[in-house]
Order: structure tokens, then sequence, then C-alpha cells
């Protein structure tokens, strides 16, 4: 399910394409510095079958965007992420809702994801949606930064 934009300031979700991917980067380098993924990267995942990207566009261009693996009975979002001028409005939850709804269409009855323990603000929409931390993966951001992974059960 795809939302139109609206004049009210909705967000305005559409399956992310290649044309979309120079953006995306800058908006990934600015969201994640130093663990960013490259150009290379997001082209790798836009060509896999079991995976589901969006962008989310404001009238401004794209204010985010969101990824998912899906493979039944488990789906992995793979990425959030909202430009900094397009923050505090809803759209990573919205994107957050998107990739829920598209996992429970897929059949998947568990989504996980990774996070950084120290980004609270995504940490409080991930518990706020249903997100238990279930395990600690050391190391999972570089050295001496972990990663917390998430997971949410049922619809």
């Amino acid at each position: 399910m795809m939302h139109e934009m609206d004049p009210a300031g909705a967000p305005g979700l559409r399956p992310m394409r290649w044309w979309d991917v120079e953006v995306v980067v800058g908006i990934e380098r600015d969201v994640f510095a130093d663990t960013a993924w490259t150009a290379g990267q997001f082209w790798s995942e836009l060509a896999q079958a079991n995976r589901t990207y969006v962008v989310d566009e404001d009238g401004e261009g794209v204010a985010g965007y969101a990824g998912l693996m899906a493979v039944p009975p488990t789906a992995d979002i793979q990425t959030i992420a909202v430009a900094s001028r397009a923050r505090g409005r809803g759209r990573g939850r919205a994107l957050l809702e998107h990739l829920m709804s598209v996992a429970g269409e897929a059949g998947c009855s568990e989504i996980l994801l990774e996070v950084r323990p120290d980004n609270a603000r995504a940490m409080a929409m991930y518990e706020e949606a249903g997100f238990e931390v279930i395990a600690r993966r050391a190391s999972y951001y570089g050295p001496g930064a972990d990663g917390l992974i998430m997971r949410r059960r049922g619809k």
C-alpha cells in the first residue's frame, strides 16, 4: 500500500528507483556517517527480488527512505532514514508502518532490525511499534559500536 502525497504534509511513499540512489546516498551519509552504505550497496539491494525499498517525498524531494528484506516467516528491516530537514514530522514512523505492512503482506510473522543503543529516538519509535530488544551484537557498527537486535512478533 503506497500513500499519496497530502497537501497537509503527510508522507508520500513510492518505490525507490535507480534515479533516487544519489539523493538517498547523500541522506545516508548525513544520517549514518561512518557506517553509511555506498551507491553500490543500494544498487545491490534494489536488484534483490526479496527486498522492498521506498522513498518518502515531500515538497522538497526525497525526505526519507526505508528498506525491508522479507523471507517468510521473518522480515528484516534493512534501513530507515529521514533527512535532517524533515525530522520530527512522523516520517520515520510512516516508513516503519509501511515496512511492517509489507512484511505482513509477505506472510512474515516476525520482523527483526538492528539499531545503535545510543539512537534513543529510533529505539523509542521501535519500542512504541512493539519491538523488543532480544540481543546485543558486539561491534556490529564497527569497533566499540554495538548493535541491538530488536524483534516484533505478530501483526
